[in-house]
């Protein structure tokens, strides 16, 4: 997957399919709409045919600006029959034994709807690059960044899922709540996550007690972090921000440390009581090893 040149002056968007008043909107048309921003945490998936069992770490926390999907799908109006939106790329795609002339992803039209999910041209405020996307790329917040869309060119409401392969075989995993392990289910919301910045890796620190800082996010809010330093067998409670809009939240623990060379682990429980496992998921706990003298 490379990027698409797109000649921002000759872009359209299409929107059609199960609607009353289908539209292709210029880039210029798009901007003249109202504008909003929102603030988000942004993760790679990573591999679209096995999920990796460690953590990434492709995340950043980003300001996008663009305008709501939600406006667009009021200009259109779907049907009711319309239950998903049917997203393409410009891009050409060679994945693995699969390949496609476009890439296409979906999204109920529930989750279309929602205030934060938009169609951007804009990061941090400057103009989405190629290289991100641009000139407009969909932002789903709270979802793997294998659902924005980079060089939107399409949106067709539908009354089923995508038939293509980055919707139906790619970017699906077993449902972790299959008793029987044989349900599959598609890579959207991110699941409750946190890693520890402070103490780094191997640093060398002083005894006593230690201030633990680092980063948890969720498709909902993080309520509770906590730390521990005797490979889970108890937990120290930390304080966690606020969330605010759909960004990271920064933690704080302080944990008290004797010398000699140790472990801290970090785990993040969301809002809606999803916890992170000890190992075996994408979402495993993040530790680290201290020398403390």
């Amino acid at each position: 997957m490379g990027a698409a040149v797109v000649d921002d002056a000759k872009w359209l968007l299409v929107v059609d399919g199960l609607v009353r008043k289908p539209v292709a909107l210029s880039l210029a048309q798009l901007e003249a709409l109202p504008q909003t921003s929102v603030t988000s945490f942004h993760e790679c998936y990573g591999s679209p045919l096995k999920p990796p069992t460690n953590n990434p770490w492709r995340i950043g926390n980003v300001v996008w600006t663009g305008v709501r999907l939600s406006t667009i799908l009021a200009v259109v109006e779907p049907l009711p029959a319309a239950r998903f939106v049917w997203l393409e790329g410009l891009d050409h795609v060679k994945s693995f034994e699969y390949e496609a002339d476009r890439y296409q992803k979906d999204l109920p039209v529930t989750k279309a709807q929602r205030p934060e999910v938009l169609l951007a041209w804009k990061i941090n405020g400057e103009p989405l690059s190629k290289e991100r996307g641009g000139p407009v790329r969909l932002v789903v917040p709270g979802w793997f960044g294998t659902n924005s869309t980079k060089w939107l060119c399409r949106l067709s409401l539908e009354g089923t899922r995508a038939p293509g392969p980055f919707a139906s075989v790619l970017y699906n995993e077993k449902d972790p709540t299959d008793p029987e392990g044989v349900k599959m289910r598609p890579v959207w919301e991110v699941e409750v996550n946190s890693m520890m910045t402070k103490p780094a890796d191997s640093e060398v620190i002083s005894a006593g007690l230690v201030t633990v800082e680092g980063w948890a996010w969720s498709h909902d809010s993080v309520a509770l972090v906590e730390i521990s330093k005797d490979e889970g067998q108890s937990w120290i409670r930390g304080k966690v921000d606020n969330k605010e809009d759909q960004a990271w939240q920064k933690f704080t623990a302080a944990v008290d440390l004797e010398r000699g060379v140790g472990k801290l682990i970090t785990r993040a429980t969301s809002e809606s009581g999803m916890k992170q496992p000890l190992t075996g998921r994408r979402n495993h706990v993040h530790s680290i090893t201290v020398n403390v003298k």
